[in-house]
């Protein structure tokens, strides 16, 4: 069941279908990648449903995901990801490589969602010239959590998430 589960998560996600993927996670979920810290599913789905219609809106010709490696146990789930979207005003292309790890309820719902990358990798390509300098600095990285934080309230806000 917990492997349906994550196919379900990156087919929703390949469709640029948030509200599908907010549909995976149990109520008290938890998820954690070098951007965001969100607890209960309709924080995580206010963030999946941005970042799906900001690359809706940027084009759908412009997105791409490719998953593989979808391994589960009793201990819980992994997958890898790629995601190859347009990031900012600067429309910088990102090719971003995730190694996912999940937790599930008995239903199989996800209630822990980790996703690790590099951030300094990421933010060379999304943040461009300031991204390659300051990459790796605590400093940028607490700026641009803040600044994803702030633009997910916007959202949840506009949405009434």
């Amino acid at each position: 069941m917990s492997r349906r589960t994550i196919e379900r998560l990156y087919d929703a996600f390949a469709n640029l279908d948030g509200a599908g993927m907010q549909a995976c996670y149990a109520e008290r979920a938890r998820f954690e990648d070098p951007l965001y810290a969100l607890a209960g599913r309709r924080q995580i789905g206010a963030m999946w449903c941005m970042l799906c219609a900001d690359a809706r809106r940027r084009g759908i010709d412009r997105w791409a995901l490719e998953v593989r490696d979808i391994r589960t146990s009793a201990a819980g789930g992994r997958a890898h990801w790629e995601a190859r979207y347009v990031f900012g005003r600067a429309a910088r292309r990102v090719h971003n490589r995730v190694e996912a790890r999940f937790d599930f309820d008995d239903a199989g719902l996800i209630v822990r969602h980790r996703d690790v990358f590099s951030f300094w990798r990421w933010a060379r390509q999304a943040l461009g010239p300031s991204g390659w300098l300051l990459g790796w600095s605590p400093w940028l990285h607490k700026r641009v959590q803040h600044q994803a934080a702030r633009q997910l309230r916007r959202y949840m806000d506009r949405n009434g998430r």
